[in-house]
């Protein structure tokens, strides 16, 4: 085990760039969707929000049940499931029965998340658990990289169906690197409901989990809609689209570790002024958007700065959620992606209302509202330190 781990690591992080690839690949394609079936784009956003409701909805209950099965059969159906998706969003010629193949995966998507951070885990000594977690997260940050951008390219420069059809490979080939190099993994222990719920109890993860949500919310309120925006407002064509979908994507590598380093130096500052910032970001877009170089510049920031929304939101809610970690790490995927369903939706609502150009105010608003309740978050966590103290 200990001489295959690494590259198991490595087919499970692919398996994790797949699923984003198929998550997240959906929005750099969204005009070419609107095209095929004849609908709005706030239609075709459904294709976006069903995914992330569904995950929403499901992602901790899931997660409970496949804690106790096998590890190696829970990670090979649901990456098989995204390999099955990808093929019929190819060939499928009804937007219902696409949208219905958006649902079924995203069942599958934070069970798979859950379950091979857990199995990263268990392949190393406690000391080295964090490096190889990261190094299967690193799947996600490489998702939007490249995943994205690439299927954006292919859909513009060959089709769409090949743009389905390079997801559907990717998961295919990390099907058989988790079948090869991964030994069957029946759990031999594992933690009782009642205890992993139990973490619910809190009152400050609640708040936390709000804040996560309200981020998320203002995130891809904009971001789902990125193409759209690009197209109608900055006009730009398919090629420079994707190519802003790829400097988006890289930059939100080096935001990785820039906000990695930031959270170790205060996780409460960084915290408090990352929606001040990013506040800024959509203002810039707002006065600039419709220039095409200085919105490549903004493209450049606002990747690495997107970033950061993943990054502190994990952070802020595994440290609320320490007792019960897999559960925890569920909760994270879970209230994201209800984030993102209400931010798409809200996306989808200003720029059939308002047009394109006002999208930004739909990231303000959340944005604002995090801030209030990150201050909030902030004033309690002073408070508890200040009674600690006094007895």
């Amino acid at each position: 085990m200990k001489k295959s781990y690494s590259s198991l690591i490595f087919f499970l992080a692919l398996g994790i760039f797949g699923i984003i690839t198929t998550e997240m690949g959906i929005i750099g394609v969204l005009p070419q969707v609107t095209k095929k079936f004849h609908i709005t784009p706030s239609e075709a956003g459904y294709l976006v929000s069903a995914f992330a409701l569904i995950v929403a909805i499901s992602g901790p209950f899931l997660t409970l049940l496949a804690s106790g099965m096998n590890r190696k059969v829970v990670l090979l159906s649901a990456i098989l499931m995204f390999a099955i998706s990808n093929l019929v969003y190819a060939y499928t010629t009804s937007f219902e029965v696409m949208l219905v193949f958006r649902i079924v995966p995203a069942l599958f998507h934070p069970v798979f998340f859950s379950i091979a951070l857990v199995t990263a885990a268990s392949l190393v000594s406690a000391e080295k658990s964090g490096k190889v977690v990261t190094q299967v997260m690193a799947g996600v940050t490489v998702g939007f990289a490249f995943g994205v951008p690439i299927t954006s390219y292919l859909s513009t420069k060959i089709s769409l169906e090949t743009a389905f059809l390079f997801g559907a490979i990717v998961s295919v080939i990390a099907f058989i690197g988790i079948l090869v190099w991964l030994p069957s993994m029946p759990v031999k222990e594992r933690m009782s409901f009642g205890k992993q719920l139990g973490i619910l109890r809190k009152p400050q993860l609640w708040l936390t989990i709000l804040i996560v949500v309200m981020i998320f919310t203002a995130m891809s309120s904009v971001y789902s809609y990125f193409a759209e925006y690009l197209g109608e407002v900055t006009h730009m064509n398919g090629t420079w689209i994707s190519v802003m979908l790829m400097i988006f994507g890289v930059t939100m590598i080096a935001g990785t570790f820039l906000f990695g380093f930031f959270l170790n130096k205060s996780i409460t500052k960084t915290v408090i002024l990352f929606p001040l910032v990013y506040a800024v970001i959509y203002l810039f877009i707002y006065y600039w958007g419709s220039h095409f170089w200085p919105m490549a510049v903004i493209v450049f920031v606002w990747g690495a700065v997107h970033s950061g929304g993943l990054i502190l939101s994990q952070a802020l809610l595994m440290t609320d959620a320490k007792e019960a970690p897999e559960f925890g790490n569920s909760l994270f995927v879970s209230f994201s992606n209800v984030g993102i369903t209400v931010g798409t939706w809200l996306g989808g609502l200003f720029i059939s209302q308002l047009g394109a150009h006002q999208l930004n105010w739909s990231g303000i608003m959340p944005l604002s509202l995090a801030f209030i309740l990150i201050m909030i978050k902030a004033a309690n966590s002073k408070s508890h330190v200040e009674k600690a103290s006094m007895n």
